[in-house]
């Protein structure tokens, strides 16, 4: 029996398309379906290994544990990692196949195509139902030609789509309205029905809103959903990570350009993000991971945070480094094989006696260790560096592996996750951490968010019946 199917897409980016595909697929689990995400094609560096091997997005990993599933390259089969303002490392099927500028990717569309295409096809053989992500809006009209993850997807697949929509930006009507006019005639049967999104206060104050969205669409609206708190997902990318936190927050977190897997910081959303040097001092600096650890390095030396962060350790501030974070804390980077950039080798920040060759292996991993007071973690590892250490390590893997280093003020580790865990983020900050909500609460969560708002009714005809 096929599978049936349904995309999530949006009006724009980050307007909650993660959100409602995530509470979709627990919703449908609820219903008796088994089911898997699918996203072709992300853009993200915040990334995750499947225990299988292979790397995809960590939207999709957080999708698959909602749908009570081990996470396979297959759920996202193509993943680009930003490391330039204009190239990407191409991982297809959780590995690195190429860096690529973009005029060269969107060359090879055909042959992606067909890896998107066979990745969906094994999902959906194995599974009632498959939700599948878009990315961004779906009314891009210069990227239809090669659109891999949009209404060409949908569209070859045959795949019906819920439009979601973020009422709390500003421009809801123009958003909704703009979007359908732009589409042609195939593509809006396609999309049955749209989603308001992100809305506050009372939903009864916009039924004459949805009245004229629908007459102006002549579509019909899935449902008008809350703001909703308190369900914390991890981040697609580094749209979440903008804004400054809190500005009398004691941490600060640099915002480096190519920064990766910002969930490493998801216990203190308010720290300060550090994007030039600031006349304060801070009793904590971390300095997170990077998909270009040379290139971050010489940003750091030219807006003079490079010396904002030695200064910042003089003055007594811990430094904290994660993977890429831990290079640059390091004497010296080199990157014979021009795996990350063209700058080829530089010398780190000298705040720990590492260095660290780039290799062209990528290392992921998911890893368990203990620090040496005794606290017991679940980590993991995505990155291409070697990094010779002397000194006390951070960490020691269940084999017996050290990890990073750690002395009286800084700290460095290749352990993505490590600072998830409450207990090993309070040890190094000296002070206690309270625990986010479990993962498996907030996909409850979102479920019964979605079930409390949806036009069940509707959302069956249009999506399940068919």
């Amino acid at each position: 029996m096929k599978a049936r199917a349904l995309m999530v897409a949006g009006t724009a980016s980050n307007v909650g398309k993660s959100w409602m595909t995530t509470a979709i697929c627990r919703w449908l689990v609820r219903q008796g379906y088994s089911v898997a995400p699918f996203k072709a094609q992300n853009m993200s560096n915040n990334s995750y290994p499947c225990a299988g091997g292979g790397e995809i997005g960590r939207a999709q990993v957080a999708q698959a544990e909602a749908c009570f599933l081990e996470s396979e390259p297959d759920m996202n089969p193509i993943l680009l990692k930003p490391n330039s303002d204009t190239g990407s490392q191409v991982v297809v099927n959780g590995k690195v196949w190429r860096n690529l500028p973009a005029r060269e990717y969107y060359g090879q569309f055909p042959w992606l195509l067909d890896q998107v295409l066979a990745a969906y096809h094994r999902l959906a053989a194995k599974h009632d139902f498959v939700v599948l992500e878009g990315a961004g809006s779906i009314s891009e009209l210069n990227l239809k030609p090669t659109d891999l993850v949009n209404l060409g997807l949908a569209t070859r697949l045959n795949v019906p789509v819920l439009l979601v929509a973020d009422i709390d930006r500003g421009g809801i009507f123009a958003s909704i309205v703009g979007t359908f006019a732009l589409l042609d005639e195939n593509e809006r049967s396609l999309v049955r029905s749209f989603a308001v999104n992100r809305f506050r206060g009372d939903p009864a104050l916009f039924e004459t809103g949805v009245d004229l969205l629908e007459t102006h669409t002549g579509k019909p609206c899935m449902g008008v959903f809350p703001y909703l708190h308190d369900a914390p997902l991890d981040p697609e990318d580094g749209v979440d990570f903008d804004g400054v936190g809190e500005a009398d927050s004691d941490i600060g977190i640099i915002a480096l350009p190519h920064i990766s897997n910002i969930s490493d910081f998801r216990l203190i959303p308010h720290a300060r993000r550090i994007q030039r040097p600031i006349d304060a001092h801070l009793p904590c600096v971390m300095i997170p991971g990077t998909k270009n650890t040379l290139g971050d390095l010489a940003w750091l030396r030219k807006t003079g945070l490079a010396d904002w962060i030695l200064d910042q350790h003089r003055q007594g501030a811990k430094i904290i480094g994660i993977c890429g974070g831990y290079q640059i804390m390091g004497d010296r980077i080199d990157d014979p094989l021009a795996m990350e950039s063209a700058h080829g080798s530089a010398e780190g920040l000298g705040l720990l006696p590492v260095r660290t060759v780039l290799a062209a292996e990528k290392t992921t991993r998911r890893v368990s260790a203990r620090t040496p007071s005794g606290i017991e973690f679940d980590a993991y590892e995505i990155h291409l560096g070697v990094t010779t250490a002397r000194g006390d390590p951070f960490a020691t893997l269940r084999d017996g592996t050290p990890d990073g280093i750690r002395t009286a003020t800084c700290t460095g580790t290749y352990l993505h996750g490590a600072l998830e865990n409450p207990q090993v983020l309070g040890e190094l900050l000296g002070r206690t951490i309270a625990p986010l909500p479990s993962r498996e609460s907030t996909y409850e969560a979102l479920a019964d968010w979605f079930e409390a708002n949806v036009n069940r009714k509707r959302f069956e005809e249009l999506y399940l019946c068919s």
